[in-house]
């Protein structure tokens, strides 16, 4: 039996919410910054303090994490199939590809060889824009979904000024983070013991060298999920590659909170419940019922000629 999606057919977001919580204890670290550490900062409302467990810019790279098989270099099973940029070094031997690299299709390794493969081809499907004429919007991303379906979704942005002056951009479709409520600091340290010379040299990793470390504790622990629905369908990509993509980034989610949660040693969750904030009425899909719809929405899409036949490779010369 297909998925239902009918309550997202007009709906101009999907909004999630999973409940958190420690898988042992009560502590977790947080993300932390250069210069900052753990963002805190004041509720709005309520007299006490929030904190960012996992930033959207982390949420994003883990939401994929889940879609890739690092032992066959491939896709998840319920993926296989779909289109991507891989690149290769001078002697043939695997570098990086577009849904591991942190700008995705926009990658240096990418666009900034001396293979331009890419490049051109964009060139090409594109039109070569002028940065005086307006974008595309539409057209960018049935190019982008042709080659890198994976990059609609996550969002892209060109910088390219051979492309429309460096113009081309799409929004994130899927965003995403986790905060913590009433959240408190609990401190902690400990030492690393040198057994041969407690007394050595610190500044050269010899010595016994104590140190500190603060960890939260928190009333309440949310994951946060938006899809944007009316973004999505503003491409004009049809009804198939519409369905493909809402299932893809609930794909992302629900193995996110089945195994991913572990996001760092100090900082392992999991789920107590999950709620679908909006719209009403819609029911989420097991992680078993998407794995299943997946793959025959991406025949689909190959057979209506939306997919390319085959990855984009692209070399990249290393050098010694």
């Amino acid at each position: 039996m297909a998925i239902s999606l009918e309550p997202l057919h007009t709906a101009p977001r999907l909004l999630l919410r999973a409940e958190l919580a420690p898988i042992a204890g009560t502590r977790f670290q947080p993300t932390g910054f250069p210069d900052l550490g753990a963002a805190e900062y004041d509720h709005p409302t309520e007299p006490y303090r929030m904190l960012l467990v996992e930033s959207p810019q982390s949420m994003a790279n883990r939401l994929e994490s889940v879609c890739w098989d690092e032992a066959a270099e491939d896709w998840r099973p319920p993926l296989r199939g779909l289109p991507r940029v891989d690149v290769y070094d001078q002697h043939g031997g695997f570098l990086t590809n577009s849904v591991l690299e942190a700008h995705r299709l926009n990658s240096p390794y990418i666009l900034e060889g001396k293979d331009t493969t890419v490049m051109q081809l964009l060139k090409r499907e594109l039109g070569l824009l002028g940065e005086s004429l307006p974008v595309d919007v539409r057209k960018l991303a049935r190019t982008v979904f042709k080659y890198d379906p994976n990059s609609v979704l996550h969002g892209l942005f060109l910088a390219k000024k051979e492309l429309a002056g460096g113009r081309l951009r799409l929004s994130r479709l899927l965003s995403s983070f986790i905060e913590a409520e009433d959240a408190r600091v609990a401190p902690n340290g400990g030492v690393k013991n040198d057994r041969v010379d407690p007394t050595g040299p610190t500044n050269q990793g010899f010595g016994n060298v104590p140190f500190h470390r603060d960890e939260y504790v928190a009333r309440r622990i949310h994951a946060y999920f938006v899809l944007d629905l009316a973004l999505l369908r503003s491409y004009g990509l049809g009804a198939t590659a519409e369905t493909f993509l809402t299932l893809f980034a609930l794909y992302k989610i629900q193995h996110f909170l089945i195994e991913g949660l572990r996001l760092r040693t100090a900082c392992d969750f999991e789920v107590k419940q999950v709620e679908v904030i909006r719209p009403s009425g819609f029911e989420l899909p097991t992680a078993d019922e998407i794995d299943r719809e997946l793959p025959g929405l991406i025949d689909r899409l190959r057979a209506e000629g939306l997919l390319a036949a085959e990855n984009l490779r692209v070399r990249y010369e290393v050098k010694s």
